[in-house]
């Protein structure tokens, strides 16, 4: 079977089983097993042996049950990392990339910036920060110890792990400052909301990770005794959460409130500093 005919019969068995995007996850399926890239893909002129074809039909029986594309491949791309993923963690995803793009602009200019990352999960915040501020040290934490085990997987082949330290802990419980930034990608969906989420969030991905009541509160209000003046506080939120989001943050104290928009162009990131 060449690589574009397993590409077409794996499409149609992803969109027989109402996977959103069949032909992408077929592509990047196929291209996994034979270890190339997508561009690469159709390049190839050899056929898939025995072997491939019985580990594609291992991978698409997992998609087909709506586990994660990231969980069934075992690694994901974030910013300029791949990253170690599986149901330890939430998959990273786009909108937690602008989180780190507001993250980097605030910390522009400063010499050696000290940054906490509240619930770290895979790590990917903490890693892309580090990755791209070459003198930025950031502290992680994390309550679940699956998720710090790869996050610590994570920050063993980043190569980063002289500026990158790993705590576990409840939010900023036990964490002295003082940070230039706190950043935090907290638990955000309503619980009443669980059950129309799509299966491979619902069924997959930890719920600890996933739902959350004003998780961001708690964080803002504990992150107040760790911001000097002028430090910032960078949150991510739910679609649809950001004028509550941005509301509590002016009446907790912080100034210059504001929220950017995801590249879909909801607004998912809320940010603000200590006066």
């Amino acid at each position: 079977m060449s690589p574009l005919e397993a590409v077409h019969g794996v499409a149609f068995e992803l969109d027989q089983a109402g996977v959103p995007l069949p032909r992408v996850d077929a592509e990047l399926l196929v291209a996994g097993v034979l270890g190339v890239s997508r561009s690469e893909l159709y390049a190839s002129d050899r056929s898939l042996d025995a072997a491939e074809l019985g580990r594609l039909h291992e991978l698409v029986a997992r998609r087909r049950a709506r586990e994660p594309l990231a969980y069934v491949l075992g690694e994901w791309g974030f910013r300029r990392l791949v990253l170690s993923v599986d149901a330890r963690a939430l998959v990273p995803r786009p909108e937690t990339e602008v989180v780190v793009e507001r993250c980097l602009v605030h910390l522009r200019g400063l010499e050696a910036p000290r940054v906490l990352d509240v619930g770290t999960g895979s790590g990917a915040i903490a890693l892309a920060i580090a990755d791209e501020h070459p003198a930025a040290r950031v502290v992680t934490v994390d309550r679940s110890e699956g998720a710090l085990a790869l996050a610590r997987e994570n920050l063993g082949r980043s190569g980063l792990a002289a500026r990158v330290e790993l705590r576990r802990g409840d939010l900023l419980d036990g964490v002295a400052g003082p940070f230039d930034l706190v950043v935090s990608n907290p638990p955000y969906v309503p619980a009443s909301e669980y059950d129309s989420l799509q299966p491979e969030i619902r069924l997959y991905e930890p719920y600890e990770a996933v739902v959350g009541d004003r998780v961001w509160e708690r964080v803002a209000r504990a992150a107040r005794g760790v911001l000097p003046t002028g430090a910032h506080l960078v949150l991510e939120c739910g679609d649809g959460q950001a004028p509550e989001v941005a509301e509590g943050l002016a009446a907790l104290g912080y100034d210059g409130v504001l929220c950017t928009p995801d590249l879909a162009g909801r607004d998912r990131v809320v940010e603000g500093h200590r006066p």
